[in-house]
């Protein structure tokens, strides 16, 4: 079996269980050092095989995969795999080749930088989605020609903005482009090695954000948050009103806030 567990954003206590007791019974392990801390490896048991791959390719990568058939195999990725996680191209080598492969989900960066500048990302009335994106830059090839961060910054969602930290100046010109829903004054955070000991937490806004991004010093793992949601001022959530009913409680009765079994 190979598993691609998603190894969290950093603190090695936000993998997931499952993504860690496979850690612990795997024979090979490949990590990426450049984006997973070390410390994530006092998981895998001692005496698995140890690779990684800041230095290797994609074949070098199967090419392990090959040696070692029978093995359990860890492929380790930051934050959740499915997230800019490179994983599909392995996914297809496996299918081909008729190798067991599982996807063990992990703590996107997404979540740990919310949880960094204390925001929910969905407001009601004020943001219910998030874009999840990015800036086209040295994999411009890749990124279909609707998905620029300026042509998602027209709807004015919550936007979280990865692999972008290198470019600062050409990130704010995209968020404040002529069809933004953003201004200046938008509230936007950035959030550098979230949950790692040294993190860096910034907040600020979509006109201060080049200079405040550049000032950082930070051109890998760093994601920006734009959006109005950010200011964390909310309506109160029909959710849990005392008089909105769903199928588990009932509306409250009258002159009383006390929650009633549906």
């Amino acid at each position: 079996m190979i598993s691609f567990v998603g190894a969290g954003p950093g603190a090695p206590d936000l993998i997931t269980l499952r993504g860690a007791a496979r850690l612990g019974a795997a024979d090979v392990v490949i990590w990426a050092s450049s984006l997973v801390p070390e410390a994530l490896l006092d998981h895998a048991r001692p005496g698995a095989e140890i690779h990684d791959s800041a230095t290797m390719t994609l074949e070098d990568v199967l090419a392990t995969y090959q040696r070692h058939p029978g093995a359990a195999i860890v492929r380790l990725h930051s934050g959740d795999p499915g997230i800019y996680g490179a994983i599909q191209e392995q996914i297809d080598w496996c299918v081909a080749r008729n190798r067991d492969f599982e996807i063990v989900p992990g703590v996107s960066s997404l979540a740990a930088a919310g949880a960094a500048i204390g925001r929910e990302l969905t407001i009601p009335k004020v943001a219910q989605s998030v874009v999840v994106t990015r800036l086209a830059g040295r994999t411009k090839e890749s990124m279909p020609p609707r998905e620029s961060v300026a042509a998602f910054a027209a709807i004015g969602a919550t936007t979280a903005v990865f692999l972008s930290a290198a470019r600062p100046q050409e990130l704010q010109a995209e968020l404040l482009g002529a069809t933004s829903a953003y201004r200046a004054e938008t509230p936007a955070a950035i959030v550098v090695r979230a949950s790692w000991p040294d993190e860096q937490v910034v907040v600020t806004t979509v006109g201060r954000l080049a200079e405040d991004l550049a000032a950082t010093g930070a051109t890998t793992t760093a994601l920006v948050l734009v959006g109005p949601a950010l200011t964390g001022l909310a309506a109160r959530s029909h959710l849990y009103s005392p008089g909105f009913a769903h199928k588990f409680r009932r509306r409250s009765a009258p002159g009383t806030t006390l929650g009633r079994p549906a």
